[in-house]
């Protein structure tokens, strides 16, 4: 725009006039003085100022920055962030535990680019007397190793993350969302459990913190749970890593139990450290509770993000391929792993590698119930899950927690769609009276309720020994597998050779004076017990599908897995079975 005043206005005035014009007409003003034929001032609008050289914006381009009220908001942001006060800062750092936040960086990334997509409920008691940034519990949504997720996180530094009624609403809220969204859930816990001197808002109402074990079980078998435990869950605070579907503790800091030592010893008068009384050993060894143990915080987001690649989203989804690998060692080792003599241990996992692909063995609960092995692997891509008994262990009898062991597993794979394996050399289900008190019957009639009514495509392999109930509890011919096979030196009976003898024929050989000529009739009629139970014979007669050889084990499992990929399987329609 160009303007012409009165000649003998000065400079200063040409000047002011030039700025106010340019403020409002949003373009380049120039004055002129008289009949001038040069402007003495040129004057550019505010938002196209340059100093650098370039062009200047656009006509109308928007110029605008952060407000000082947004710079408020990021500052009251950075200071809920900050967490609790100082002084429980330095007591994470002394126990070797990352600050809540710090935690969510090695989860989910730290950068510009990180995997936090968003988080629900920041502002949660910000306005309380005393300093509870986010009540305590952090809620939201994240990328995990390209997953969409749900995750809640206990921040220490906060009343020892205990619970209150503003963290248990959210982490109802992010539960229900999990219910809508389908995706997984994952449970960073370190809480100290309910406020006590707070129960009133949350402890017995009915969107308190009862409803979240209510909100777990309508969760579980529909997207998967994680738990991962990086202090003392006691009470209340123990059930959500119990609820879930797989819990990790981390060694040196983590523990979960119904009481407190303070409180068992009011209550039983038993004095008892918190580490023997429910630390990573106790519920890695004994109560089955925890299905992996973790060395440090690394290890522990290390293990559950090797474990997510063998799940779905949820149970309406397949778990996901990835591309097939050959087994770590050769298949062709298969026969020589198993012993010639039927009663020598052997470690199954030596077969395992052999089948599956390499570096996909990934063991659940290897301290548990150690007769049998569960875990998650693949075959040519193909996630599985393992069910192998281990003749290493026991002779690979099953025992009470091993069936339990067995048949939880069992019942994961089969929400969450995920086929099976069962590799059987077993004598059979353990006797005595101390396995009597321990509920065998009990829980063994659980693993084979849960082989029964697994839905997804189930194979069985008779590796050596299946005796008794043992070939039901491995999904033998009668309990629905897409098929049995068996290997060269497979066995299928009541019970075994010695034991059937004694049973059978005790007083014939006891009637028998000589000891020599004894010995030589028992051999004898062991050799006809084995031939009447080789596989060969239950092959001949049609009740196993096929005996393989031991080094084409794996390529006959990749077709019989890819065959049946999808098969359906009609179970009765009824509410839900009485046994689980």
């Amino acid at each position: 725009m160009k303007l012409r005043i009165a000649a003998e206005a000065s400079t200063d005035e040409a000047s002011a006039i030039a700025t106010a014009v340019a403020e409002h007409v949003d373009d380049t003003v120039e004055v002129y003085l008289g009949d001038a034929t040069d402007p003495v001032v040129t004057h550019d609008p505010p938002s196209s100022t340059v100093t650098d050289g370039r062009e200047p914006p656009a006509k109308g381009a928007d110029d605008l920055g952060p407000t000082e009220r947004e710079e408020r908001l990021r500052e009251e942001i950075a200071d809920i962030e900050s967490g609790g006060k100082e002084k429980y800062r330095e007591k994470l750092a002394d126990a070797g535990k990352l600050f809540v936040r710090d935690r969510m960086d090695l989860w989910f990334g730290g950068d510009e680019t990180d995997g936090l997509l968003f988080e629900d409920g920041k502002f949660a008691e910000v306005d309380a007397e005393d300093r509870l940034p986010a009540d305590g519990l952090i809620t939201g949504a994240a990328d995990l190793d390209g997953r969409d997720v749900h995750f809640m996180a206990n921040d220490y530094t906060v009343k020892a993350g205990s619970m209150a009624s503003k963290g248990v609403e959210k982490f109802l809220r992010m539960q229900q969302r999990a219910m809508k969204t389908g995706r997984p859930v994952l449970y960073l816990m370190d809480s100290s459990g309910g406020r006590i001197d707070q129960q009133t808002g949350f402890f017995a109402n009915r969107e308190g913190i009862g409803k979240y074990y209510y909100n777990h079980s309508l969760l579980s078998g529909r997207v998967p749970q994680i738990c991962v435990l990086y202090g003392p869950c006691i009470a209340g605070a123990a059930y959500t890593p119990v609820f879930a579907d797989f819990t990790v503790m981390v060694r040196g800091m983590s523990a979960m139990a119904i009481a407190s030592p303070r409180m068992v010893k009011m209550v039983t008068g038993e004095d008892i450290e918190l580490a023997e009384l429910g630390g990573p050993d106790v519920h890695a060894k004994y109560s089955g509770s925890a299905d992996l143990v973790a060395e440090d915080e690394e290890h522990a987001r290390e293990l559950v993000g090797k474990l997510i690649t063998y799940l779905p989203d949820n149970s309406d989804e397949k778990p996901p391929h990835t591309d097939g690998q050959a087994p770590a060692r050769s298949p062709e080792g298969i026969d020589g792993v198993i012993p010639q003599d039927p009663n020598r241990g052997y470690d199954m996992t030596d077969i395992v590698e052999r089948v599956v692909d390499a570096d996909s063995w990934f063991e659940l609960q290897p301290e548990y119930g150690k007769e049998i092995l569960t875990g998650f692997a693949r075959i040519d891509g193909r996630p599985v899950g393992v069910v192998a008994n281990q003749p290493a262990q026991r002779a690979g009898a099953i025992f009470p927690d091993s069936a339990e062991k067995a048949a939880q597993f069992v019942w994961k794979c089969d929400a969450y769609n995920i086929p099976l394996l069962y590799l059987a050399d077993t004598p059979g289900f353990m006797a005595g009276s101390s396995v009597e008190k321990e509920g065998i019957l009990e829980q063994g009639k659980k693993m084979i309720y849960a082989t029964s009514s697994a839905t997804v495509p189930k194979q069985c392999v008779v590796v050596r020994k299946a005796y008794g109930a043992g070939i039901y509890a491995m999904s033998g011919p009668a309990y629905d597998p897409e098929s049995t096979i068996a290997l060269p030196s497979g066995e299928i009976a009541i019970m075994g050779p010695e034991a059937a003898i004694n049973a059978v024929y005790a007083n014939k050989l006891d009637a028998i004076e000589d000891e020599q000529e004894r010995k030589e009739r028992e051999q004898e009629l062991r050799e006809e017990y084995r031939e009447d139970i080789d596989v060969r014979r239950m092959a001949s007669e049609v009740v196993i599908d096929d005996i393989v050889p031991p080094s084409s084990l794996r390529t006959e499992l990749e077709n019989r897995f890819a065959f049946y990929e999808d098969v359906e399987k009609d179970r009765p329609d009824k509410k839900h079975g009485t046994v689980l």
